[in-house]
């Protein structure tokens, strides 16, 4: 099913986005992730994604939001790009967390060329609890996350 917001904005709903997890999480750290692509099956890239996040003990995970297709920016010689967010939780700390999503990113056809290029898959840290980092390989709240229709009309369905 998908829902048209305006001609450049449209919301899918697929068996996997949104949805619901019944988990009572005992883990500590409570991460929002913005997911992200436009080269390939992006929903089956987006699925497989999930599959590998639920057979990981480290990771429990809560909710996903529709996915939004959505044009790009940066870079604009590219296709639109499709977007969501997942809510999980987690006992790692945000460095081991970051490189795990990185890990995860590579497996599935991550290739960086240029920044914002086109890419299979993109997973971006939004939150982390209530912290806030800002060293040179991770920005927690994401950098201009408030601005980026990708980020907040996803996060408006959770």
């Amino acid at each position: 099913m998908k829902k048209i917001l305006n001609k450049n904005l449209t919301l899918f709903y697929t068996s996997n986005f949104p949805k619901k997890l019944s988990y009572n999480s005992s883990k500590k750290h409570t991460v929002t992730i913005g997911i992200g692509g436009n080269i390939g099956n992006t929903k089956t890239i987006f699925d497989k994604l999930l599959l590998y996040l639920r057979n990981d003990t480290r990771f429990d995970l809560l909710i996903t939001s529709p996915l939004l297709l959505n044009p790009p920016f940066g870079f604009l010689e590219q296709n639109h790009f499709l977007n969501g967010i997942i809510a999980l939780k987690t006992n790692l700390a945000p460095n081991d967390f970051l490189k795990n999503m990185q890990r995860l990113e590579k497996r599935l056809g991550r290739k960086r060329s240029f920044q914002d290029a086109p890419r299979t898959l993109d997973i971006d840290i939004i939150f982390f609890d209530d912290k806030k980092i800002n060293t040179q390989n991770l920005i927690i709240p994401h950098k201009d996350w408030a601005n980026r229709e990708s980020v907040i009309i996803p996060l408006k369905h959770l």
